[in-house]
């Protein structure tokens, strides 16, 4: 089964109340002798567990007091309980649109899903919204969509930083590419279409790994319509393991393996062996973080045989990046999904050499958890210091996101030292870390404490909230 996420206060408690070897109805007895009345009974907390029932601040404070946690550990778990939802309410719009469109896409993939640019009148931002008005951009335009080469140095640019960086680029280019589409003829349309498909994925990559879910979902949103409308239900696939691998770091496994399996669905007798094992990998991970061990085993089969069949050059220029190391690493971080962490990590080693910062921080996230399920606990700290670090370079909230959860799972030893100077450098580091949904502070750091900007040596505070290491050679 895959470990609680500690996130959330249900899980938290029952990881907590696990932790000292107790059951639920030990610790409704123990929060009974805390208060002096006997008002809380096993039931009530297997509600509090399951998150069917939120308890209020007064709970919150005795819980802390015989779990011998941190208050504000519990109370910052309750606050994203009250407020659970996939990635937000403004995403769960998003996220219903895009697996509504997945599933007419896979139905029927020449079904007309990008219409008349006129009909977008709720499309996201820099998507073709409106009929292009007098002197629009068009084939003529000097401004028009970024083209491969444009495209390429993103892709380049993005093996060395963040979407903190990136995501703002991305976005002027998918509007660029949106315009010149709505002013186009019916031959140049045929050819802005790819283009239009590819800069969305590549926009919503960027936005999810800035940390802005909603603006991610709502480009791969037209980034499908775009590649259906082309033809390529390839790269339509690319863009909806793209969005799977989003849900699946947002919190939402479920929607995840709908969007994975749809998909490959759609994909699998266009594509090449290489997308066809990533496409693998994306179910796998969303069906382990789901709990689904056996559909997730399954997964990780098929994509190590798939993977076998891979020709270096030969997939799609879109993904440059997919190599066997990367491939390796995907295969260790589902098994540590999995509970199985012994086998993963040194292909997760593998992967944090060879200088990329953000992977080496996504899969030093991973490796930390790895170990920590194998009660490594000083090495998982020591990774993850290093881990936090490169996420700090990166400028990637899907790297730091990882990385600041680790805290909470390591509540049950934060008595260790190593614990404590783990605890003691993500404070330093969050206000260098990107804005994501999970990694903003609960309230901005007074000046000269810790939390600011004085504890991490070497990063400059860029405006908006976003840091960058300061170059130092």
């Amino acid at each position: 089964m895959t470990p609680p996420d500690p996130r959330l206060l249900g899980p938290l408690i029952a990881q907590l109340r696990l932790a000292r070897g107790w059951s639920q109805q030990r610790l409704a007895t123990e929060l009974c002798a805390a208060s002096g009345a006997a008002t809380v009974t096993r039931h009530e907390i297997s509600r509090w567990e399951r998150q069917a029932r939120v308890p209020g601040d007064r709970w919150l404070r005795r819980l802390a007091l015989v779990l011998d946690a941190p208050a504000g550990l519990l109370v910052e778990a309750a606050g994203r309980s009250r407020h659970h939802g996939p990635v937000g309410a403004g995403g769960s719009r998003s996220r219903s649109a895009l697996l509504a469109l997945a599933q007419r896409w896979v139905a029927d993939p020449h079904a007309p899903l990008l219409v008349a640019p006129a009909a977008h009148r709720s499309a996201p931002a820099g998507a073709p919204g409106r009929s292009a008005p007098a002197g629009a951009p068009g084939r003529s335009d000097p401004g028009g969509p970024a083209g491969p080469g444009e495209l390429a140095e993103l892709r380049r640019l993005d093996d060395l930083t963040g979407g903190a960086d990136l995501a703002p680029a991305a976005a002027y280019r998918l509007r660029r590419a949106a315009r010149a589409l709505a002013g186009a003829g019916p031959a140049e349309r045929r050819r802005l279409l790819p283009v239009l498909a590819e800069t969305a994925q590549l926009a919503g990559w960027l936005h999810a790994d800035a940390g802005d879910p909603t603006a991610g979902l709502d480009a791969y949103r037209l980034g499908l319509r775009a590649a259906a409308a082309a033809g390529d239900p390839a790269l339509a696939g690319h863009v909806l393991g793209s969005a799977s691998h989003l849900l699946a770091g947002a919190g939402d496994p479920e929607g995840a393996l709908l969007l994975a399996r749809t998909a490959y669905a759609g994909a699998r007798r266009s594509a090449g062996p290489g997308l066809r094992a990533l496409l693998l990998h994306r179910a796998a991970l969303a069906a382990a973080l789901g709990g689904r061990a056996r559909a997730a085993r399954q997964a990780l089969d098929a994509a190590r045989r798939t993977a076998g069949a891979v020709e270096p050059g030969a997939e799609p220029a879109w993904l440059y990046w997919l190599d066997d190391t990367e491939l390796a690493a995907m295969t260790g971080r589902a098994l540590v999904a999995l509970g199985r962490p012994r086998p993963a990590l040194p292909l997760l080693r593998a992967a944090r050499r060879g200088g990329r910062p953000r992977r080496a921080a996504v899969y030093g996230g991973w490796l930390a958890r790895g170990l920590l399920q194998l009660g490594e606990v000083e090495q998982a700290c020591a990774v993850a210091g290093a881990a936090l670090l490169d996420a700090v370079r990166a400028g990637s909230a899907r790297a730091a996101t990882p990385l600041v959860e680790l805290e909470r799972r390591l509540a049950a030893h934060r008595t260790e030292p190593a614990v404590r100077r783990y605890a003691a450098l993500l404070a330093d580091a969050r206000g260098f870390l990107p804005r994501g949904p999970v990694t903003a502070p609960s309230r901005p750091p007074a000046p000269g404490r810790r939390g600011g900007t004085a504890g991490v040596a070497g990063a400059t505070r860029r405006p908006g909230g976003g840091t960058r290491p300061t170059p130092t050679g």
